[in-house]
């Protein structure tokens, strides 16, 4: 699968460019068309968040398929090269090929979450992921040593030999493993991150306002 991007970084859009036969994961609800002839069939499971999933099969001639993310943001196209997995926003993927899978159980997010279901999965395989950005993407580098720390909701991927801890902003504050409230993720470098500008929970909860509003 190759990707092409266009209308960003404030409305972008990916074009899946499959070969003959070759199918794709991809958020059914995030599809804006598809070349005549791309079948599509529900993906199997029912589990939380798979359950808009649809598998997207090109016919004998090769075909294409447009994703968008709901809220106003990027695209971006993260390449995985069979060797190192990354980990990313839970629920940002839009669009996955069968090369590349989910790891719910990579032992780096024990030292995390523990026994629970984190804000963040792992994926790992050879082939390009598409993830949804609210808002713009920066692309940071951390050189050997360097330090950051990110509000988890800001957070879209990093790489998973970027070194990583998670703490709580204060124990005065409610906190969520599920969605990343009230903690605070620290890395040190070497390694690289992907942040997106803007928070998609206050996005949304401001879209729902304004709507309620008219």
């Amino acid at each position: 699968m190759q990707v092409r991007t266009r209308h960003t970084p404030s409305s972008g859009v990916a074009r899946l460019l499959l070969a003959p036969g070759e199918a794709v994961l991809a958020d059914y609800a995030a599809m804006l068309a598809t070349s005549y002839g791309v079948s599509v069939t529900p993906a199997q499971g029912g589990s939380r968040g798979k359950a808009r999933r649809a598998v997207f099969t090109a016919p004998a001639e090769g075909g294409w398929v447009d994703v968008a993310p709901a809220l106003p943001g990027d695209v971006y196209t993260l390449q995985l090269d069979g060797t190192d997995g990354w980990c990313v926003q839970r629920g940002s993927r839009l669009a996955v090929p069968a090369t590349v899978r989910t790891d719910a159980q990579w032992p780096g997010f024990r030292a995390l979450f523990g026994a629970d279901v984190g804000f963040l999965e792992h994926v790992s395989g050879d082939g390009a992921v598409v993830l949804a950005s609210c808002g713009s993407l920066d692309v940071v580098t951390l050189e050997a040593g360097e330090l950051i720390t990110v509000e988890p909701t800001s957070l879209l991927a990093y790489g998973e030999k970027t070194q990583c801890r998670l703490r709580a902003v204060s124990p005065s504050l409610p906190q969520s493993l599920r969605t990343g409230e009230g903690l605070l993720l620290d890395f040190a470098g070497p390694g690289q991150l992907l942040v997106q500008t803007r928070n998609p929970y206050a996005m949304a909860a401001w879209l729902n306002a304004a709507n309620g509003a008219r």
